[in-house]
Formats: structure tokens, sequence, C-alpha cells
């Protein structure tokens, strides 16, 4: 969520490389932030090739900041 969070979306493996993960595991969560409405997955082909991009929505935007919110919390507590 953090890598979608500056950019209006990201391919499958600009994704995949930034994180570091293999093509069955990130396909797995893309399907569960999919089935939470937090990221929608856009494929298509360019050429003859398949490309998948990767869109955060506004209910994952909102999602993410809670998050980020409450880490911020739990640091203030912890200085």
């Amino acid at each position: 969520m953090a890598s979608l969070a500056g950019v209006e979306s990201l391919d499958f493996n600009e994704l995949k490389a930034a994180l570091g993960l293999t093509d069955g595991n990130l396909s797995a969560h893309l399907s569960a932030l999919e089935r939470a409405g937090y990221v929608k997955v856009a494929k298509s082909f360019r050429g003859r090739k398949p490309h998948t991009a990767v869109v955060q929505t506004a209910k994952g935007r909102k999602a993410l900041s809670s998050y980020v919110n409450v880490l911020e919390g739990i640091l203030r507590k912890a200085k």
C-alpha cells in the first residue's frame, strides 16, 4: 500500500521488483487487497503482451492514512 501511495499506478512487475516478492506471492496479496477494496487491478494488453496495473483506491488511501496515524501515535508514546 505504501508503494502505491505516491503514484497514480504501478505495473505488476514494478511492484514485484520493489517489494522483492514472487509472482504468486504478490498475486495473493493483491487479491486480498482487491477484495478489501483497497486496490483496483486492471489487466490489459500492450501490443501482444499482457499488462497488469495496480491502482490504490480512495478506500485504500484512507485505510493507509489511518494506519500511519496509528503508527505515529505508537511512536509518540514510545518516546
